[in-house]
């Protein structure tokens, strides 16, 4: 299988000399050569240590392995790797580092998670498809710490990542990963935990891939904040008000997750041994025949009675080379035929929505559902979810007429989830329990192998259970041709699904949120395409997609009067799912360019998008992400980044955050409803890499004033802060 060779901080030896390796500073940068004796102590034997490792991803469902194009040793944009809201911007967060998010561009937008309280988490959240697998010829290890704030506001994160091998095709390793983040803004602590352990072993016949992993995340919920007016108009206030200072809507309302992954896919090849061809140049070379002499028959006297006789000596010469040749061994290569595949994955989750001082009056449009009041209460879900997967695969390559790989698979998931039941009361908690079978088949057509054409075309059946009729076709394709001294890259994907809504969609219950829902199956189709070149670092993308019946979160909002029944004072804010009848398209189309001369870079994004129903799925008409920066090196070992980046996203009415199902809504439209965006975010850096050692200085919403400054709404963007962070990486 097809894997990407990486050199530990390749992208910083790219700098240093425009070398493939990192020479870590020293004289010698080819395996053998001498190093200079200057200032050491040339008695004691140097130990080198080989810095060289690949990584690669899985796919989830059949194991299949997916090299890795970008990781994480890689110090361009560095400065915004702890960024919750994305490399570029990308997402909309609540602020603080950590937060839930939902990706503004709707084209990347994710599928939608059956347990979808982890969806918001996606920035910490490790699944088995995007955990990277490492082989490495020595331990290596990635240690980060990310700071920014003080005491009272501060976020913190400390990264460890850890991978070695046991032999040439098994490794293993563990991730670590803890954030805190504090908040600029009153009771939005935000904490996360995450710990995973990972194993693979890659033989000829064997092949396999394991992972668990714990997470665990709790974040107290604000709300936002009382009136948006302490952001968009302080000096309407008669006093300056801090960031510590200015009331929020909720406290004491927490959310928590407990999420826990146990995965395993591994599979048994059959197949045949080919011989290698060789060039020339490499084959052995038999030896003279007096070297044959020497070597075979080591007895001095007979050997020279054998050189005395011609005859013999020919049979003796004849024979030595026989028995030479028939020593030697034809390198040869395993090809699989035909693989037996089988996946296991489970996962679990308990989510817990807690109140410890009582919710403002009026902010709910309903008495409790099941306890007496809102003072107090817990509401507790239990999800697990267990498939397995059995799949046959015809491999690709296995003779010239093979031109892709051939896979048939079935799958059986187990779904079980406790909710609340309304027999609950003040003193016993009582769930009600649900358990859903599905079944269902399918087939996947691959091509992996070659430089020119790849692709992959997929279908899944439902046949039982409560998605039985569910359909899921996927393909995708991408042509690299050369085109003068440079090459273009066209990329294609394409799916047609007709899938019914994710079990929390359908079932709900909690003490200040309830549904019990009978959806129809939403129906999405999308065309999409990107062309790039690789010399003018130019990229364009266009999609469109279709979609019937789209099932979303929802706000549902009343307004509450005054004592007079004239004026509305307030909304209160419930949430719910919608399912929207017709017809809903998007039409998205992003343009990247990345610009040099000399020393001076720009990258720059620019996104359009288009969506025919706002009121269903609202989108910004344009997003832009603008990177200028000098990137130069002091002694030829320091790589220096020093620039300014901003994200820009037009006002739109962005989607709400409903904080009592920990999620994303769409504002209500028949309510008064609020705009976020057209304020730029600008970020000002230092970005700095010498050897195995990354850094940064970050100084975050430099432009920070009065004004429309918020990523969703009553969220506000943090104020300017100064944020700092470093990797290092050791190998032995």
């Amino acid at each position: 299988m097809p894997s990407l060779w990486l050199q530990a901080q390749s992208i910083d030896d790219a700098y240093n000399g425009e070398s493939t390796g990192w020479n870590d500073g020293d004289d010698m940068s080819v395996e053998g050569r001498k190093r200079s004796s200057w200032g050491r102590d040339t008695t004691q034997v140097e130990h080198f240590v080989p810095t060289e490792f690949y990584q690669w991803h899985i796919d989830e469902r059949l194991g299949t392995v997916l090299p890795e194009y970008y990781n994480d040793t890689l110090p361009h944009l560095y400065q915004n790797f702890n960024a919750t809201e994305g490399l570029r911007g990308e997402y909309s967060i609540l602020g603080n580092l950590g937060s839930p998010r939902y990706q503004i561009n709707f084209l990347d937008r994710a599928v939608k998670d059956e347990i979808f309280f982890i969806e918001p988490y996606s920035f910490f959240h490790t699944t088995p498809a995007n955990l990277l697998f490492t082989n490495t010829k020595s331990p290596y290890t990635n240690l980060q710490y990310h700071e920014c704030g003080t005491r009272e506001n501060g976020q913190d994160r400390v990264r460890a990542y850890f991978a070695t091998n046991i032999n040439k095709q098994a490794g293993f390793g563990f991730k670590i990963d803890y954030l805190y983040g504090r908040g600029y803004y009153n009771n939005q602590a935000n904490s996360q935990f995450g710990g995973n352990l990972f194993g693979y072993y890659r033989g000829e016949h064997y092949e396999m891939h394991a992972l668990a992993s714990w997470e665990h995340s709790k974040m107290g919920e604000n709300g936002g904040v009382e009136n948006d007016l302490y952001i968009t108009d302080p000096q309407s206030f008669p006093q300056k008000y801090g960031t510590r200072d200015i009331p929020t809507v909720l406290s004491s309302v927490w959310n928590r997750n407990d999420h826990q992954t146990y995965f395993l896919t591994h599979r048994y090849n059959i197949g045949f041994y080919r011989d290698l061809e060789v060039p020339d140049s490499l084959k052995p070379v038999i030896p003279k025949d007096i070297e044959l002499l020497e070597e075979r028959i080591v007895n001095d006297s007979l050997r020279q009675v054998i050189t005395q006789d011609t005859a013999r000596l020919a049979i003796v010469i004849d024979s030595l080379r026989t028995l030479w040749q028939s020593e030697q061994v034809i390198p040869q290569e395993f090809i699989p035929v035909t693989s037996f595949v089988h996946t296991f994955n489970l996962r679990c989750l308990m989510h817990n929505n807690y109140v410890r001082s009582g919710l403002p009056t009026d902010y709910l449009s309903h008495d409790p559902y099941y306890r007496s009041s809102y003072a107090n209460f817990s509401d507790e879900t239990r999800a697990i979810s267990v498939s397995n997967t059995l799949g046959v695969q015809l491999r690709e390559g296995f003779n010239k007429w093979a031109k892709a790989g051939v896979t048939l698979f079935a799958t059986h998931q187990l779904d079980h989830f406790n909710l609340p039941s309304l027999a609950t009361n003040d003193s016993t908690d009582i769930y009600q329990s649900y358990r859903e079978n599905h079944l269902s088949i399918g087939g996947e057509l691959l091509k992996q192998q070659g430089h020119t054409l790849h692709y992959k075309a997929s279908a899944e059946l439902w046949v039982a259970g409560p998605k039985a009729g569910d359909l899921d076709l996927q393909g995708h394709a991408d042509l690299n041709l050369r085109w003068g001294h440079d090459t273009v890259r066209l990329k294609a994907l394409a799916h047609f699904q007709n899938i019914t809504p994710a079990f929390y969609y359908r079932h709900y219950h909690s003490q200040t949120t309830w549904w019990d829902n009978s959806l129809d199956q939403e129906t999405r189709s999308r065309i999409e395409g990107t062309l790039s070149l690789d010399r003018t670092h130019t990229s364009l993308r266009f999609g469109v997609e279709n979609i019937t019946g789209y099932t979303h979160l929802a706000m549902q909002r009343s307004p509450v009067y005054d004592s007079d029944g004239t004026t509305i004072t307030a909304y209160t804010n419930d949430v719910g799912v919608a399912q929207q009848s017709g017809s809903t398209q998007v039409l998205s189309a992003t343009l990247e360019q990345n610009l040099q001369a000399g020393i001076f870079h720009w990258d720059n994004a620019v996104t359009w998008q288009q969506s025919s129903r706002q009121e269903v799925i609202p989108l910004p008409k344009l997003m832009l992400y603008s990177n200028p920066y000098i990137l130069f090196h002091i002694a030829t070992v320091l790589r220096v980044e020093l620039g300014a980046d901003m994200r820009y996203f037009t006002s739109y009415y962005a989607p709400d955050y409903a904080p009592f199902i920990n999620n994303f809504a769409v504002q209500d439209a028949s309510a008064e409803r609020v705009k976020v965006g057209n304020w730029p975010i600008i970020n000002a850096y230092a970005n700095l890499a010498i050897k195995r050692v990354r850094g940064y200085v970050n100084v975050t919403h430099v432009n920070a004033g009065n004004g429309h400054a918020f990523w969703a709404p009553h969220y506000p963007i943090d104020p300017m802060s100064i944020h700092i962070g470093i990797s290092w990486n050791f190998y032995d």
